[in-house]
């Protein structure tokens, strides 16, 4: 690993049996790349986002809104319109596994908009990524 990377773990647990950890390098040229694995999901799409708020005492409820420093409008991660933690859909295999690997700029783990102490968030409904009424 280059020199200048930051680390961080996330540990998902939530409803019924879902379980998993994710792992956030943030390299030297500032972009994050998030991998992992999250068992226990229905099959399918799973919106998956960075929450405003590291409070998990109430579950999604108590987490706020998704992280959105520039104030932007909801959008998918490949959108110059979007909330930094719009981090698009993870998706379920038949087996409810997800196997994450996601490669984001707006993620940063030091610095004005770093995400340490935020929640992340995996809903158990698809994210509509800012194109409908969805999460």
């Amino acid at each position: 690993m280059a020199t200048g990377s930051v680390k961080a773990v996330a540990l998902i647990t939530g409803a019924t049996n879902v379980r998993g950890s994710l792992h956030f390098i943030q390299e030297p040229n500032g972009s994050t790349h998030v991998t992992g694995r999250i068992s226990g999901l229905s099959p399918g799409l799973h919106g998956f986002h960075i929450h405003a708020l590291g409070d998990t005492t109430n579950g999604c409820n108590s987490t706020g809104p998704h992280f959105n420093p520039l104030k932007k409008d909801h959008g998918a991660p490949c959108d110059n319109e979007r909330h930094a933690g719009d981090l698009g859909n993870i998706i379920a295999g038949s087996d409810g596994v997800a196997e994450v690997s996601i490669k984001d700029l707006q993620i940063p783990l030091s610095g004005m908009h770093s995400i340490l102490g935020r929640a992340v968030v995996v809903h158990a409904d698809p994210d509509d990524l800012g194109k409908g009424k969805g999460l």
